[in-house]
């Protein structure tokens, strides 16, 4: 298990969530926080993206992913985000926190929290499946 990770943190983005017919009309945000195991070694020792996870891309791959997205669950959003990230940026591991901000009147916010990982994926027979947004 490798101890460094990298991080994305509070990553806002606007997208269709919900179950009600009334928030099927209209986006809300949701608050993303991101933690991705690697091995940061290399990229200390030559100082290129090349080598490390690329979080400006995997950021982007996000905002596009959520803003297109439709789903009635924090759940499903943040399975099928993970899912996707693991395969298309080859992530050992990650943590991945959903937060539907005002869900829920007198909490900061609520979600969900998933980690998944190379393994997991294939335990389930791949893990594209589902990810074409």
């Amino acid at each position: 298990m490798l101890p460094d990770r990298v991080f994305i943190a509070g990553l806002r983005v606007d997208t269709v969530i919900g179950v009600y017919d009334w928030e099927r009309e209209i986006r809300q945000s949701v608050v993303i926080d991101l933690e991705m195991r690697c091995d940061c070694a290399r990229a200390a020792e030559s100082d290129s993206v090349s080598d490390t996870l690329d979080y400006k891309a995997i950021g982007k791959r996000i905002i596009a992913f959520v803003e297109a997205s439709e789903f009635h669950l924090v759940e499903a959003l943040a399975h099928r985000l993970a899912e996707t990230l693991v395969a298309e940026f080859d992530i050992g591991w990650l943590r991945l926190k959903v937060d539907k901000e005002g869900a829920l009147r007198g909490a900061r916010g609520v979600g969900v929290i998933v980690e998944r990982g190379k393994s997991a994926a294939s335990a389930r027979g791949g893990s594209r499946q589902g990810a074409a947004a």
